[in-house]
Parts: C-alpha cells; sequence; structure tokens
C-alpha cells in the first residue's frame, strides 16, 4: 500500500521518537538533554550498562555506538516489537491519532506534485527578492528601514517585494518553465471567477515566505504596501503543501534556536517574529492569519514544554489568550503548559522592542504568567463577588474549567491554584470592616490584628483544643472515602468547600475532588491513589481513624455515606462556631475582661458538648446548637459589662 505524501512526516512530528523509545529504554538524564531532545541510554537491542544508544527528537533518529543499530520511530517499532512496516506505520498512527489512509496508487505522483509546487513557491521566493532590490522596491526597502529591518535580517528571512503588476510573476515564472496552472495549484496565482488568464495573487505587497520545519517553500504571506488595502496582511491559499493550521511561521529556525536555550515564543504575526529574533530571541514563531490551533499546539510543545504567547496589550490580545486557554486545558499533562506575556497596552512585541529594545521585552518575557492564573484572571476580572449567588456561579464556572483537564494529578493540582485564589478573594474580615463598601473582587480591607489581652491568652476558650478534634474528624472523612470512593461524587461540593490546615488533609481532599470530577471517579482515584499512598498510611495511623466504624472494611456503603455526612456536618458547624469567636475578639478588641473571657469560656464548652452530641439531637435553647448565632446573642446582652453582686 502506498502512503499518500506527507503522512509519514506527519506521523513522525505528531509522535516524537524520545516517547516510542522511552516505553523500552530508561534514559540516563545525567547525560541526556530534553531541551535539545538529545537522549541517551543504554541501547535495547544488546546487552550494556553505559548509555550508548542515542535519540534525536529534531532529526528523528537514534543510532547506538555500540552495535550501529539506527533507524526512525518506525524501524523501532519494527525491530522492537517484530512487526512489518505497514504495521508499524498502523500502531504509531493509533498512537497518533491518525486514520490510516484508503489504498492510493497514485501516491508516487503526488509526491512528484509536491515537489513541483514547492519548487514553483521557491522560485516565487527569489523573483520577489529580486523585485525587492529594484526600483520598483524603493517604497518597501524604506518601509523595512522604518521598521528597523537592515539587510541581514532581509536576507535571514528572504524577503521581497510583488509590484502592483496584474501578471508580473506568472510571466516571470512562465519564462522559468513553470506553467500557469502550477503557479495557481501553488497558490501563487489565481483565475477570474469569470474565466480568462491567471493573475498573481500578491500585488504591491512586502513579501514574507512561509517554510515548513524542515525549509522547503510551501506559501506565501504579503503586506499591503497601500493603507487602504482591503486586506492588511494575506496569506497564500490552502494547497496540497499548505495547511494553515498545521505550519508555524519560522518553525525550523525557532526549534535549532530553543534546543540552545532560547525561550520558544508564540507571537502574532510575521513582523512581530523578525523584530524578535533580530532582537536575540530567535525561538520566535507566529500562526499564519487564524487563531492557534491544536496541531499548532502540539508542534510549539514537540518544540519546547512550556512555550511563552506573547500576546498584544490590547482587548483582542487578551481575548486570544483566553481562547487558547479553553483550547490548552484538555492537552495540558505533567510538565508541559504554557504560559502568558502580556504587553503594554496598545504594544506589539515589535513596537515595545524599538521602543525599550531587547531589555523591554525580556522584562515582559521574565513576567509571563502561567496559564491558571489567566483562567482565574478571565473568571474573576471586572466581576464583582457580593452574593452567594454570584460566588457559587464563580465555583461552578471552575469546576467546568477544570472537568476539562484530562490528566488527574494535573487537575489536582490546578484546584489548589484555584482554591488559594479565592480563598483570598473571599477570605473572611472583622464585621467592623463591613460597614465599608465591597471593592470589585468582593472584598473589604482588612484591619491589622491587634496582640490578644493576657486574660484572653489564660482563658479556657484559648486552651480549648477544638481544631484538633476537627483534624481528626476531618481524617476519619477522608480515610473513608478512600475506602468507598464510589461516595466521591456525592460530596464533591462539601469536599470542596472543606477548609482544611494540613498539608497531608489538602492535598488528598484536592486528589478526591479531581478524580469526583472524572468520568470514572473510582478509576481515577485508583490511579492517582498510589502518588497518595505515604499521606494515607499517615492518616490511617491514627487511633482514632483506626477505630472509627465507618472506616474498617466491613462497613457497608450506605453506613461510611452517612458517617461522612454527619462529621462534614460538623465540621461545618465548627468552622461557624470559630469564625463567630474570631469575629468576637476582633470585636471586643480593647474590651474584653473577666466576664465576656469567662461568658466565651463557657461557649467553649457549650461547643464542645455540641460536638459529642449529634446536631440533630441538640435542644433547641443551646446556643451552640449548630455554632451560629451565638456571639450575636451575647453582644445583644451587652456580654462585655461586668456584673456587679
Amino acid at each position: 500500500m502506498s502512503l499518500p505524501p506527507g503522512f509519514l512526516d506527519e506521523l513522525r512530528a505528531r509522535v516524537p521518537l524520545s516517547q516510542v523509545v522511552g516505553r523500552k529504554v530508561v534514559w540516563d538524564m545525567k547525560k541526556s538533554n530534553r531541551a535539545r531532545g538529545d537522549w541517551w541510554a543504554p541501547c535495547p537491542f544488546h546487552q550494556e550498562r553505559t548509555a550508548s544508544f542515542h535519540a534525536d527528537d529534531r532529526k528523528g533518529y537514534y543510532y547506538c555506538f555500540g552495535c550501529q543499530a539506527k533507524g526512525d520511530a518506525i524501524r523501532f517499532v519494527m525491530e522492537t516489537e517484530n512487526a512489518g512496516f505497514m504495521e508499524a506505520v498502523e500502531m504509531l498512527a493509533r498512537e497518533a491519532g491518525m486514520a490510516m489512509p484508503v489504498r492510493d496508487p497514485s501516491a508516487a505522483l503526488k509526491a512528484d506534485r509536491r515537489a513541483v509546487l514547492s519548487a514553483a513557491v521557491e522560485a516565487a521566493v527569489q523573483h520577489y527578492r529580486l523585485m525587492l532590490r529594484s526600483a520598483a522596491g524603493a517604497e518597501a526597502r524604506a518601509y523595512l528601514a522604518r521598521r528597523g529591518l537592515g539587510e541581514g535580517a532581509i536576507d535571514r528571512f528572504s524577503l521581497g517585494f510583488a509590484p502592483d503588476r496584474r501578471t508580473g510573476l506568472v510571466e516571470a515564472l512562465a519564462a522559468r518553465g513553470i506553467p500557469p496552472d502550477v503557479a495557481v495549484e501553488a497558490g501563487l496565482a489565481a483565475v477570474p471567477e469569470g474565466g480568462g488568464p491567471p493573475y498573481d495573487r500578491f500585488r504591491g505587497r512586502v513579501i514574507f515566505p512561509i517554510r515548513d520545519a524542515r525549509g522547503r517553500a510551501i506559501s506565501l504571506g504579503g503586506r499591503a504596501m497601500d493603507p487602504n488595502a482591503r486586506a492588511k496582511y494575506l496569506n497564500g491559499p490552502e494547497t496540497p503543501i499548505f495547511d494553515k493550521g498545521r505550519t508555524l511561521y519560522n518553525a525550523g529556525p525557532a526549534r535549532e534556536a530553543a534546543a540552545k536555550g532560547a525561550a520558544l515564543i508564540l507571537a502574532e504575526g510575521y513582523m512581530d517574529v523578525i523584530a524578535l529574533a533580530e532582537a536575540g530571541f530567535g525561538a520566535a514563531v507566529a500562526p499564519l492569519g487564524t487563531a492557534v490551533t491544536e496541531d499548532q499546539l502540539r508542534m510549539l510543545w514537540q518544540i519546547a514544554d512550556e512555550p511563552v504567547v506573547a500576546l498584544d496589550g490590547d482587548k483582542a490580545g487578551l481575548r486570544a489568550a483566553l481562547r487558547l486557554v479553553d483550547l490548552a486545558l484538555p492537552l495540558i499533562e505533567a510538565g508541559r503548559g504554557l504560559r502568558f506575556a502580556f504587553l503594554p497596552a496598545g504594544q506589539d512585541p515589535d513596537d515595545l522592542i524599538r521602543s525599550g529594545g531587547a531589555a523591554a521585552f525580556a522584562a515582559v518575557l521574565a513576567a509571563a504568567e502561567p496559564m491558571v492564573a489567566v483562567l482565574w484572571r478571565r473568571e474573576t476580572e471586572g466581576r464583582v463577588f457580593d452574593s452567594p449567588e454570584r460566588r457559587a456561579a464563580l465555583d461552578g464556572r471552575l469546576r467546568a474549567a477544570l472537568a476539562a483537564i484530562r490528566d488527574p494529578g494535573l487537575r489536582a493540582h490546578y484546584a489548589e491554584a484555584l482554591r488559594g485564589m479565592r480563598n483570598g478573594l473571599f477570605a473572611p474580615v472583622p464585621r467592623a470592616g463591613r460597614a465599608r463598601a465591597a471593592g470589585p473582587r468582593g472584598r473589604w480591607p482588612t484591619p491589622a490584628p491587634a496582640a490578644p489581652l493576657p486574660t484572653t491568652r489564660a482563658s479556657t476558650l484559648a486552651r480549648a483544643d477544638a481544631r484538633e478534634a476537627d483534624r481528626v474528624r476531618a481524617a476519619v472523612v477522608l480515610a473513608t472515602l478512600d475506602r468507598h470512593p464510589t461516595l466521591l461524587p456525592r460530596f464533591e461540593a462539601a469536599l470542596e468547600r472543606l477548609e482544611l490546615d494540613l498539608a497531608d488533609h489538602a492535598m488528598l481532599r484536592d486528589a478526591m475532588v479531581a478524580a469526583a470530577l472524572a468520568a470514572d471517579p473510582v478509576a481515577a482515584w485508583a490511579a492517582a491513589r498510589p502518588a497518595l499512598a505515604e499521606a494515607l498510611d499517615r492518616i490511617a495511623r491514627h487511633p482514632h481513624v483506626r477505630a472509627a466504624p465507618c472506616v474498617g472494611r466491613s462497613a457497608t456503603e450506605a453506613l461510611a455515606a452517612q458517617c461522612v455526612a454527619d462529621d462534614l456536618e460538623r465540621l461545618a458547624a465548627g468552622r461557624a462556631a470559630w469564625a463567630e469567636v474570631e469575629y468576637a475578639q476582633a470585636e471586643l478588641q480593647g474590651m474584653a475582661d473577666e466576664g465576656v473571657t469567662w461568658r466565651l469560656a463557657r461557649a467553649a464548652e457549650a461547643r464542645h458538648r455540641a460536638e459529642r452530641t449529634p446536631l440533630e439531637d441538640a435542644p433547641a435553647e443551646d446556643p451552640a446548637a449548630g455554632g451560629e448565632g451565638l456571639i450575636d446573642r451575647l453582644l445583644a446582652a451587652e456580654a462585655w459589662i461586668k456584673r456587679r453582686r
């Protein structure tokens, strides 16, 4: 069976060689250079202890200096899996998510045709370079000079100029033996709608050659010299050799620069890429007039694990960043993500470098934000969260974003980061501060805390260890859910709201919330559990956890669900009681005496009694039931006034 032209190239591009070989070897990370795609390991084809087997992701080939085994990803699969060529191709295609093509007897003819088209585009590049240096290109040369591009940059990027002539290129190509139909098929010329001879697609424009990762000319882009032109930038159409959604401008040189340690930067257009490269940021690429596609994202990650997206500092740039976040969330993995560098308002990389030099852009690059921060900005910036309904809506949007992340471990880390941002946004503050208007993010200013009075320090309330009891109760909840992961979806919302002050507890909670959001929570928890074994073992060793009936192996799912529901309810009640105490301490600063500390100590004791009795059985007159409203009643009774006998 003949494969269509470009199929094997795309297959090799989608499945890095290190990914294929890595299933059979253990890389020597001291000798390997991941950033350069340079990998070393003991050879899988002969017995050895030293790392003499070399795999090069950039070239796509491996070689063993011991046994001289060599080949590409397809050859490696054939040798290690005892598979034929087509079988190896099918295995890699499944891994890459590519459908095997149907039989194509004309594949060889198509490959030849692609070579003809690429040669036609290369001829057009050379013609337009000559035109730039001719008298007709004077205005274009002046424009490039105003943009800060000298002869070196013009030559490195093979820039040219298309005069405003209807058939200048068609005639020049015909003189070289390239017929008009080839020019049309290559996207260099177009046929009038009403019929007639082909005409040049690019006229009156500065020309930017577009090359694939191997440096072959596959299309052109043009920038209009006339400010009133209908389209400022124009790219060639889709052709057998050019797919906009699978091409990045300057991909080949950027890969080489990234291999030498340069940060991979995704800019918006040709001029941004050229300006960045000339300023020393050689690993710069750009999409071709369209929004970034999934294929382009994968191409970026083949070059670097964490590309930086440099966007214009305007609303359009922010919108592009937000669209890219939605595209990337289902694709990110551990160690593979994006960062976002937002430029000053009204400036693109070219503007910034011309006004502030390379140092100005380097500062923006250093301040690039992780994707989770951009996601948080999208959901909160410019919004007011002054009601429970609005806060609940925010929670729903964040949960939906988290659900898009396929990697359970990474989803847990995102949940932890977002939870921290959310807690900072909605941090509880003293009631005295509530009289002031809420800011745009829903917070009230928090006054600096005053030192507690000596009498308060010595009170029973301060000595009470209710928080430790809460920690034990939380440990029981986590251990129970570990035994019964089928309950995770039922308690996902309550778990997410659960405030925990121990690192082990918080880590387990985040992992459980992430598993609860998965399509198969039980399988997701089973996959996440090995990495959490130490934390689970620590809580399991606690004597109270071991003694809890709902944690035992004989506990039914119904009993476990009842225990988790009760404990979560009591934890919520305890949290409310502690919030009342904290508010009281803030309100009564400077006024507390023996009377109020005695009454607050009694309140703490009542709270402990409530914990020892199921909440539903607490008497209605018990002020500690539910932990709500207690301090309000004390204040109403003027509890701080010392009564005289």
